[in-house]
């Protein structure tokens, strides 16, 4: 949809926009579509106390039940309880090993429907189709679904069978494009804008109500932005809102280390840089080592990847292979197994460190630009893991112009130096909040601090997934801006939001002050209905 095509008077107010077109902002549009979840008439939950609660009102739809109600005494892999509540309807007692069907029975009624509209920078799907595309999901396949459509038969019809009960990335952000379409949300989407500015706009002298004002660049169709968002021929756009919900995720900007030489060109802090100096014939076999900084799951795929092409590596975390917190030593053997062979490697090619020495004094690791392998500076000189070498519990304290990097041991304060090709500097990513007052930080749990998903996400409310902070009503945060790294407990926002929206629309309805915006709704349900290529209509503005 081209936001650019529209000619409709600012005076328009927008219902809901949603910013991000990933699976969070895909599900509630979803959701605000007009499609209802009921519980199954002959549906029996697992949860005794849970199937007794949903059995009381049975002929209502989970959009107008007590989300608070039901959610008390459950509990789940999330923090937040509404999630928890619609991954447990879901999929039931999913955690266990069950194979339950849902619970919920989908229905579609269009007179629910709230006319909402959907920002991404890309295609539908938003970072998964940057996802380097062979590599398998680390959560099940049905854990990835959305409503409505199951994935692993959507998976079966395309070109396999489900291997292993997981999925890549490149057929998740496929079945996410795919989604949009099979269920007709593609009107409200607007792909390829990027939004510039949220703020909070007062009322008119005219008596028009505050709302939220929302600005941005769409690029034409074939066109890429520049790095500031301003590439000729974008074309700028203003929209308003009485409710922004913001879906952006949290894999805009990667996390830098802060240290020294950071910056310079063989220092990355993405995958795909490492799969374009693969593509690019940069790295190869006889290549110097690969540096991987970071204990996670793309620091691993980082060495599965470099391991393939018997490029060596050195590996530097900060923790120590047998921490709990350790996200191998959290997932299960036979399910991960190529996460086992990483943990594996971490665990039996240990570099030892050496007494504590200066600088000028630091070790010299394969000086002569041998390959990492087991010997003196491994623990374990008999292990079959030849061009791999980890230094667990390490820093980097600094990257060099000549392409050596300082490593020291947070035990014994020893210093290494490495000669390497590349350095990797996986240690995750926060979101770009750049369109909102001081990058988001005063909607933070810390407003001191900058947004993540695990240190700083944004307050909520957690039955409303209202921001806490924001300048006035109908801010709303979800997905990993909330902490909700996991696509099945994602959809748990999702829910809490459209049960938010559907319970202002009915107290509106009651006291009869919401006729003003039943009018806009209904402009714009028209004006969507009227469209004979089934766009939504927005206002628009040169500036």
């Amino acid at each position: 949809m081209d936001l650019h095509d529209k000619d409709i008077s600012p005076r328009d107010i927008l219902p809901v926009v949603i910013i991000g077109n990933g699976p969070s902002g895909i599900c509630l549009s979803y959701l605000l579509s007009g499609h209802t979840p009921y519980l199954c008439p002959d549906s029996s939950h697992p949860n005794i106390l849970l199937n007794s609660k949903l059995g009381e009102q049975p002929h209502l739809s989970l959009l107008e039940q007590d989300l608070e109600y039901l959610c008390e005494g459950l509990e789940g892999r999330s923090s937040n309880p509404v999630a928890v509540l619609f991954d447990s309807l879901l999929l039931p007692d999913s955690d266990f090993g069950s194979d339950h069907a849902s619970t919920l029975q989908w229905r579609y009624e269009p007179e629910r429907a709230v006319p909402h509209l959907v920002l991404g920078k890309g295609p539908p799907g938003g970072a998964w189709h940057a996802m380097e595309g062979s590599m398998l999901t680390l959560s099940l396949a049905n854990w990835m679904e959305l409503p409505g459509l199951k994935l692993k038969e959507w998976m079966r019809e395309k070109r396999r069978n489900v291997r292993n009960d997981r999925a890549t990335p490149a057929e998740i952000a496929s079945y996410y494009q795919h989604y949009v379409s099979q269920m007709s949300l593609g009107q409200s989407f607007a792909c390829g804008t990027t939004v510039t500015s949220v703020t909070r706009q007062p009322g008119g002298p005219e008596g028009s109500p505050p709302c939220w004002r929302v600005t941005g660049l769409q690029r034409r169709e074939g066109e890429a932005l520049g790095e500031q968002g301003s590439e000729e021929g974008a074309v700028p756009f203003t929209v308003f809102a009485h409710n922004v919900v913001l879906a952006t995720g949290t894999h805009d900007v990667p996390a830098r280390l802060g240290v020294e030489g950071e910056s310079l060109p063989y220092v990355c802090h993405s995958f795909w840089e490492l799969e374009a100096a693969i593509s690019g014939g940069q790295l190869h076999g006889s290549s110097e080592p690969v540096l991987v900084v970071g204990a996670g799951l793309t620091a691993a795929d980082a060495v599965l990847a470099t391991r393939h092409l018997t490029t060596p590596v050195y590996h530097a975390f900060r923790r120590s292979v047998a921490d709990p917190a350790l996200i191998f030593n959290q997932l299960p053997k036979l399910l991960y197994p190529e996460y086992h062979k990483v943990h594996q490697m971490m665990t039996q090619q240990q570099h030892q460190t050496l007494p504590l020495q200066p600088e000028s004094h630091a070790h010299n690791i394969n000086d002569n630009n041998s390959a990492p392998s087991s010997s003196s500076s491994s623990s374990s000189s008999g292990s079959s893991y030849a061009g791999y070498l980890s230094f667990p519990r390490h820093r980097v304290v600094a990257f060099r112009p000549d392409h050596k990097c300082v490593l020291e041991s947070l035990e014994t304060r020893a210093r290494s130096v490495v000669q390497v090709s590349k350095a990797l500097v996986l240690i995750g990513s926060r979101p770009d909040l750049a369109f909102l007052p001081d990058h988001g930080r005063p909607l933070g749990s810390d407003p001191g601090e900058p947004i993540t998903c695990r240190r700083n996400p944004v307050e909520v409310d957690p039955w409303t997934y209202e921001v806490v902070s924001a300048d006035g009503p109908g801010l709303y945060a979800m997905g990993p801006l909330v902490g909700e790294n996991f696509v099945r407990f994602l959809k748990g926002g999702a829910l809490a939001i459209a049960s938010d929206l559907a319970k202002k629309r009915r107290s509106e309805s009651e006291q009869g002050s919401g006729a003003l915006l039943r009018e806009e709704d209904n402009r714009w349900a028209s004006g969507i209905d009227g469209q004979a290529d089934r766009q939504t209509e927005v206002c628009v503005s040169d500036s």
